[in-house]
């Protein structure tokens, strides 16, 4: 079992940045390939970002690459995304998830947080 808590969300105006912060406590975390996953109210929760245990893989979604970086510290159980050029349409809640490979597919995460809110004014 993995308990994932996800910080760092809040509101925040169009071109801003913000850093979410995702904390992981129980089994080893430097096993679990993490990923970063978004929703919002009444739609599928949608895939950003995803990273290798070894930090070593990333992959991005078309919507976010170049505008956010995800990273890792094993060391303190925990995995990062800064979020820069920010637009309105970012606006989701926010979640971490850990699984046993680097994927886009939310299904293959058996480990999530229970997310934080990002709101982007324009």
């Amino acid at each position: 079992q993995v308990q994932l808590v996800e910080s760092g969300g809040g509101l925040v105006q169009a071109g801003g940045s913000l850093r979410l912060s995702c904390a992981a406590s129980g089994r080893s975390f430097s096993g679990y390939a993490m990923g970063w996953f978004r929703q919002v109210l009444g739609k599928e929760r949608e895939f950003v970002a995803t990273i290798s245990w070894s930090g070593g893989l990333t992959y991005y979604a078309d919507s976010v690459k170049g505008r956010f970086t995800i990273s890792r510290d094993n060391a303190a159980n925990s995995v990062y995304l800064q979020m820069n050029s920010l637009k309105a349409e970012d606006t989701a809640v926010y979640y971490c998830a850990a699984g046993q490979a680097p994927t886009i597919a939310a299904t293959r995460y058996p480990y999530w947080g229970q997310g934080t809110q990002v709101t982007v004014s324009s």
